[in-house]
């Protein structure tokens, strides 16, 4: 599958607009588009998959691996790949949207921002060229997408400025229809708030998608993406998998992993759904602060508490911490109740927490990692917990904040709650299931 790296010079140039509008012009020319994303986010992913019409692939070296990345990417399904970049360019010490697109051999196209200039636009694109070799990345950047730039003069001054290593691509015209809105945790998801159709198809068809198609080319090496672990149709585990408003932060990846060797029950704790026969249970990441009432008042985090208590291997990440713990306290000052397995009272802060990817060593033996073992993931949260004095913790935290700037890793029972999500690559939603 060929693919193509849109990489922006900052965050907030417009990636995420640029990466819909190609998506939408390459479709509208005949081609069967996979998305993905440099990074860990699930925010932009969701824009991608109301637009393309299929999940998008989660591409970062820090939770995968050069391998795991290579063999991510070649499990998508489409004639060409867009990836959206993350941050700038050359930012992130962890995975870079450079590094992604060094991993892949994968041309770049720089979407950069042309409202307040024509030449400079040619200037700036030469400069993230050139600023490869200083970077030790051997990548290509070989093209550049115009944001908020004007059709007539402005485009052809821009056009006419680039040299002949630098592609036009086109341009995405100023259009204040073409802004997702802003929350706490970043942008609305594309369920919630999608950019209208008809602004997204004048942004497609400014963009010169042959051009596109023509940059767009294979990953230099090959990925074996075999899988020797799925389990036999008798011999499933049954796993309960929250998914809803509430619970949303979960990779494509990860969910075909467990399909893979499970048989997984879906439920919607905030829709009034109990909690169905499983042998065991994970809880996303998500937005349980907004739900709270819900959750409070439904049955799904009391049959939770109660297969914890028999037992039952619970997986809980980020938002599902927070569903495990004895209480969520909002913004506004209201407090639930939640499902009261692990000892934490959790309270949602006016501004992020922790941010970075993480490195987490097991202290001992726990549903994710055997003691001694690393996992990488990353963490994102504007939450934080009040843990009580006696509680144990799975995880010494060698990179990142945790729970508690040192550890991670609530446990109770077979009960495991982090601020940390993991990548299937990790390994660690294998031993979960190997525990089952």
């Amino acid at each position: 599958m060929r693919g193509v790296v849109l990489g922006g010079v900052s965050s907030g140039v417009g990636k995420t607009v640029a990466t819909l509008a190609a998506i939408r012009a390459l479709e509208g020319a005949g081609r069967a588009v996979q998305p993905a994303k440099a990074g860990p986010d699930f925010i932009d992913p969701s824009h991608h998959e109301r637009v393309a019409g299929r999940p998008s692939r989660t591409l970062d070296l820090w939770l995968q691996g050069a391998d795991g990345l290579r063999r991510n990417y070649a499990r998508g399904a489409g004639d060409v790949c867009v990836v959206e970049g993350v941050m700038g360019l050359y930012d992130g010490d962890g995975s870079s949207t450079a590094a992604v697109a060094e991993a892949l051999d994968l041309p770049v196209a720089l979407v950069v921002d042309a409202s307040a200039g024509m030449e400079s636009v040619a200037a700036t694109a030469l400069g993230f060229r050139a600023y490869a070799e200083r970077a030790g990345r051997d990548i290509d950047v070989a093209g550049v997408i115009a944001q908020r730039a004007h059709g007539g003069r402005h485009e052809d001054g821009i056009r006419e400025a680039l040299p002949e290593e630098l592609t036009y691509l086109g341009r995405i015209p100023p259009n204040d229809d073409l802004e997702v809105p802003e929350r706490h945790l970043g942008l609305h998801m594309g369920a919630e708030s999608p950019v209208p159709e008809d602004a997204l198809d004048t942004a497609a068809e400014t963009l010169r998608t042959e051009r596109l198609l023509d940059l767009a080319r294979e990953p230099a090496a090959e990925a074996d993406v075999s899988s020797d672990a799925a389990s036999a149709a008798g011999d499933r585990p049954r796993v309960a998998v929250a998914r809803d408003e509430a619970f949303r932060f979960a990779y494509p990846a990860t969910m075909e992993r467990l399909r893979e060797r499970a048989t997984v029950e879906p439920f919607a704790p905030t829709a009034g759904d109990p909690l169905p026969p499983c042998d065991g249970v994970y809880l996303p990441g998500g937005y349980p602060e907004l739900h709270a009432a819900a959750l409070a008042e439904g049955p799904a985090l009391a049959d939770v508490a109660e297969a914890a208590a028999a037992g039952v291997p619970v997986l809980g990440e980020c938002g599902g911490l927070m569903a495990l713990a004895e209480s969520l306290t909002t913004v506004e000052g209201e407090t639930h109740a939640m499902a009261g397995v692990l000892p934490a009272d959790v309270r949602m802060r006016d501004r992020y927490q922790a941010l970075d990817h993480v490195e987490l060593r097991a202290r001992r033996d726990a549903p994710t990692a055997a003691a001694g073992e690393t996992l990488r993931g990353h963490e994102f949260h504007y939450s934080a917990a009040d843990v009580a004095g006696d509680a144990r913790f799975a995880f010494d935290v060698e990179r990142g904040t945790g729970i508690d700037g040192d550890r991670d890793g609530l446990t109770e029972h077979r009960t495991l709650g982090t601020y940390c999500h993991v990548h299937p690559e990790s390994g660690a939603f294998d031993a979960f299931l190997d525990g089952l």
